[in-house]
């Protein structure tokens, strides 16, 4: 495992590379809620803090699952943005692409499927993007907050980003 953490003007930014291994990716999940507790000062026992964990996990086992290769490790990175936090996991599989969330419901009886269901039930929003030719990276975000009435405007969709799988792709709104 390594660490690059930056502090600075209104972003806080901390990177981490696992060994593609459950036991890392549970790992990468404990120490993102903690991560997010600390630059926070919310409790670990927070809704946001929840949904930090389960984001993780969701994503750091997709990149074990399906985005790994032999000898190849994932990487977290983590940032604390002005209203809300930032979870990336970047593997070494870019050709494949996390899949549609719509269409055909999964079987109640499949063992897997629904990972990505999770997280944009539960994420502000969800993405992925391709940097150069060997990774992909994975994104959501979570709020710092939960919505209140007031701030809920059902008319402005929330924006899931997934290119096409053939190319390259920039991130919406340059963050």
């Amino acid at each position: 495992m390594t660490q690059h953490q930056l502090t600075g003007g209104t972003r806080t930014h901390l990177t981490l590379r696992f060994s593609s291994t459950r036991r890392r990716a549970r790992l990468a999940r404990q120490l993102a809620v903690q991560q997010f507790t600390e630059w926070t000062g919310l409790p670990y026992d927070s809704d946001p803090a929840r949904t930090v964990a389960l984001v993780t996990a969701e994503l750091a086992a997709n990149a074990i699952r399906h985005g790994s290769l032999p000898g190849r490790d994932f990487r977290l990175t983590l940032l604390q943005l002005p209203q809300s936090f930032r979870i990336e996991v970047t593997d070494t599989r870019p050709e494949r692409c996390p899949g549609r969330t719509t269409g055909d419901p999964v079987s109640p009886d499949a063992p897997s499927g629904r990972g990505l269901l999770l997280v944009e039930a539960y994420a502000e929003r969800w993405g992925w993007e391709r940097r150069d030719a060997y990774t992909k990276t994975v994104w959501a975000t979570v709020a710092l907050r939960p919505p209140t009435a007031r701030d809920e405007d059902h008319s402005a969709p929330v924006h899931h980003y997934a290119p096409p799988c053939g190319g390259m792709s920039h991130m919406p709104g340059g963050q």
